[in-house]
């Protein structure tokens, strides 16, 4: 008896009796982190958002997680930056199918913030909560309309780490969030959580001191919610994304805060 491939692979698929031959969440292998490399997804529209889609390509990889989709949110430096076009793929190769919206619609920072007639605060006052918010609301809908997607959990980098934390709040849709050295956070965004956190600090972060690293977890604690803090040492505001991977602690540090962003969606998803 001779079987193709798509039969085969509709029997791992739909059949119940083939799910426990299936992997389960097992520890993700560093591996799947891409430091460099062309990204692999492809830009599309979701309601006049340009948003980057990328998604699993190894259906045994992709089983275990196949119910959950994972909103990307960037930091200022948006979509357009290829670390973080490679780190959602990163998130893709895990299995989760991952949405990244352009949280500044074309209008990202550069690198460079040092530009002579850059202005933060006028940057500030354009994307504000209420514009962030609409946005990526379109991506958390778009995202619960997906087939066999049941749970939607957001991965959000310093400018996104913020809205993590708001998008955890009663009626979001968001089932679980990781936030990375985080910025802007404000105390009612982390009192308002309805659901499970984790966080990862870095060591150097003058947008995040210790002192402010204390209070926040003081906050989470009076949560009562589900809650995870790491601490990276050598390392620096913007090192989940944007480490310099030339040096070794500096690599651990991001690709262990993005094996601690899985863990987490593991557990509580």
């Amino acid at each position: 008896m001779r079987f193709s491939l798509a039969a085969l692979a509709s029997v791992l698929l739909f059949s119940s009796e083939a799910t426990c031959l299936l992997p389960r969440k097992n520890p993700t292998n560093p591996d799947v982190i891409a430091h460099t490399g062309n990204p692999q997804g492809s830009l599309q529209t979701i309601q006049n958002v340009t948003t980057y889609i990328t998604r699993p390509r190894n259906l045994l990889t992709a089983w275990p997680r196949r119910n959950t989709a994972i909103i990307y949110l960037t930091d200022v430096f948006g979509i357009e930056l290829p670390q973080n076009k490679l780190l959602a793929d990163s998130f893709a190769r895990a299995g989760y199918l991952t949405i990244a919206p352009d949280m500044f619609q074309g209008e990202a920072l550069s690198t460079d913030i040092d530009l002579p007639n850059f202005n933060m605060g006028a940057f500030l006052a354009k994307h504000t909560t209420a514009v962030q918010d609409p946005i990526i609301a379109k991506a958390v809908a778009w995202a619960q309309a997906q087939p066999n997607i049941s749970k939607v959990a957001i991965a959000g980098y310093c400018w996104g780490g913020k809205y993590a934390f708001r998008f955890l709040a009663a009626g979001k849709g968001v089932d679980a969030a990781f936030s990375a050295h985080p910025s802007l956070l404000l105390d009612s965004e982390v009192t308002a959580i309805t659901k499970p956190v984790s966080v990862a600090y870095a060591e150097a972060d003058d947008l995040l001191l210790p002192a402010r690293r204390g209070e926040l977890e003081g906050l989470l604690l009076g949560t009562g919610k589900a809650y995870q803090t790491t601490l990276y040492s050598g390392t620096h505001h913007g090192f989940a994304v944007r480490a310099d991977i030339s040096d070794d602690e500096q690599r651990f540090g991001k690709e262990e805060a993005f094996l601690q962003a899985v863990r987490w969606f593991d557990f509580h998803l």
